[in-house]
Parts: structure tokens; C-alpha cells; sequence
């Protein structure tokens, strides 16, 4: 049996071209959808879901995967920490700007390391702690001195990076427990957290009126909300592919470059206030963050050096 063909450069530049352009609309989109049609969050999310069930099904029957039957019970961890992540980032991006919402996305990383570092005794080297510092004093430094400061935005920061954390750990966890992929994951992942949310939606949001999940929105909010679900899914099918297709790092790297265009395109659009001392929390904040991946990066280097050379033994 022939093995398929690995894709051109050609095409894995246009797919990490449309992952970046897709991963900055989505925030732009959701941005526009709560600043000027105010559409209940939870809600938003719960299309979400809903738009990448359909699309995650609708792939399976062109075969560009194979369901793998789970257990639902471990499955109902992963969905509610999902639901959280998204509902609290999207909480974060509706009462923060567009560069304190990316900056703090940030603090998921040390908040990951402390939770494997605790919980599942997992150790990091000195170099890889020491970028947390960066990192840390540069979110601060912006939240501190951002002149739209918001106590509730904080909290709703501060808890999604919690859950996202979480979530992100539970991902990996189950993954290998499951031996399951990404995309086998969620597509069981997705539909539950679509169903936990039609369940609580009518105790947190309005089900009718003004700015409710059924009011009277007009069409350009509802094609507004379409698009974000639609754009969610190109996002996550293409942060598969890419990452099956090419590399981690090639998508880490590919975020250095989102993080920068997101904030950029924040500033403009919606205005969002820039100070000399926020602008230098955001350049130690990215320091940070590619010194983090510089580091990870030669240690995958020294993990693979030994498959690469057999007979020999790594001396690190």
C-alpha cells in the first residue's frame, strides 16, 4: 500500500497562512460581535460547539479521520474544562482590550508548568523557568498601566488562564491515556460541551427580549455570529493539520507571529489605548515567550538526538 505523498511547501504555507489570518479574525469578529451587538457570551460559545460538531461530522464522512469510541464518563472532564476555557476567554476579550486579552493568554504557560510541576511531577529546567519571569513582568506591567483597566476583566483573565491551563494538561493526559488524536477528541469533546451549555445558558443569560439568546437580533448580528462559528472551526481543523503535518514548534512559531499581528490590529481597529510602559510589557512579554520556545526547542533537539544516532547515548 503506497503512502500518501508528503504536501508541498507551497500548500503548508497557505494552510499556516490561513490559520493566522483565521486566528486573528476570530478575535477580531468576537470583538466587533460584543462591542457592538452586545450577543450573550455563553450563547456564542455554545455556537461554537455546535458549528464544529457539524463540521467535525461532516469531515468523518469524507474519511479525514476515524471516530474512536470513548467512554463518555472521561470524557465529561475535558468537555466541562472546555466549556469553561472558552467561555472565560471569551469573557476576558469582551471586558478587556484586544492586547490585555492576548498578553494574558500568556500566563498560561507558566500556570501549565506549575500544575505539572505539582500534579504530576514533571520537572522543567532552570532555563525554561527563568523565561516565566519575562513573561509574568511583562503581563503585569500592561495590566497594571492599561488605561481601560477592568477589576471584573481581570478576574474573568485570570480564570480562564486557570481553566485553560487545565484544560490544556487534561488534553494531553487524555490523549495518552485514550489513544486518541486531537481531532478523535474533540469530536466527542465538542457535541457534550455544546449540551452542558444549552443546560446552564437559561440560568446565566436571557432566553427571550432584548439581548436575549432568542430576541430580536438583526441579520448582520446573526451572519456576524455565524461567521465566528465557522472561522472556529477552520481554526481548529487547521491547527490539526498543521501540527500532523508539519511540527509543534513550525505552530509556535507561527503564534509568535499572531501575538504580534493580534495586537497590532487590536490598536487599530478598536483604538485600544497604548502606553510607552504597556508597550514595553508587551516587548518583555514576547522576549519571554520566544525564549521559552528557543529553549524547549534545543531540549526536543536532545531528546531526538539519540533515535537519530543509534548505538549512541545522549550525554545530557
Amino acid at each position: 500500500m503506497k503512502m500518501a505523498p508528503p504536501p508541498s511547501k507551497s500548500f503548508v504555507s497557505l494552510c499556516l497562512f490561513l490559520n493566522i489570518c483565521c486566528s486573528i479574525l476570530i478575535v477580531l469578529i468576537n470583538k466587533w460581535i460584543y462591542t457592538h451587538y452586545h450577543f450573550p457570551n455563553i450563547t456564542l460559545t455554545c455556537i461554537h460547539f455546535v458549528v464544529t460538531s457539524l463540521g467535525l461530522l461532516i469531515c468523518q464522512k469524507l474519511n479525514m479521520f476515524q471516530p474512536k469510541s470513548v467512554p463518555i464518563w472521561d470524557m465529561l472532564p475535558l468537555s466541562l474544562t472546555f466549556c469553561g476555557f472558552v467561555v472565560f476567554t471569551n469573557l476576558s476579550l469582551q471586558t478587556n482590550t484586544v492586547g490585555t486579552y492576548q498578553l494574558a493568554k500568556t500566563m498560561t504557560t507558566p500556570c501549565i508548568i506549575v500544575i505539572q510541576t505539582h500534579f504530576y511531577s514533571k520537572s522543567f529546567t532552570t532555563k525554561v523557568k527563568l523565561t516565566l519571569i519575562p513573561i509574568t513582568i511583562g503581563v503585569l506591567l500592561n495590566s497594571y498601566f492599561d488605561i481601560r483597566f477592568s477589576v471584573l476583566g481581570t478576574v474573568y483573565a485570570t480564570l480562564g488562564v486557570l481553566v485553560t491551563s487545565l484544560y490544556q494538561v487534561l488534553v494531553g493526559a487524555k490523549q495518552h491515556e485514550l489513544q486518541v488524536n486531537s481531532m478523535q477528541l474533540l469530536y466527542y469533546q465538542a457535541p457534550l460541551s455544546a449540551a452542558l451549555l444549552v443546560l446552564v445558558i437559561p440560568f446565566f443569560e436571557p432566553i427571550i427580549g432584548q439581548g436575549g439568546v432568542f430576541g430580536p437580533w438583526s441579520f448582520y448580528a446573526l451572519l456576524m455570529v455565524f461567521l465566528s462559528g465557522m472561522v472556529a472551526f477552520t481554526v481548529n481543523l487547521s491547527i490539526y493539520w498543521i501540527i500532523g503535518n508539519t511540527s509543534p514548534v513550525t505552530y509556535n512559531m507561527a503564534g509568535h507571529l499572531k501575538f504580534c499581528m493580534a495586537l497590532l490590529i487590536g490598536f487599530t481597529i478598536f483604538h485600544d489605548p497604548l502606553t510607552l510602559r504597556q508597550f514595553l510589557g508587551v516587548v518583555t512579554t514576547l522576549a519571554g515567550v520566544i525564549l521559552y520556545t528557543h529553549f524547549k526547542l534545543e531540549e526536543q533537539k536532545k531528546l531526538d538526538l539519540p533515535t537519530s544516532k543509534m548505538g549512541k547515548t545522549s550525554t545530557t
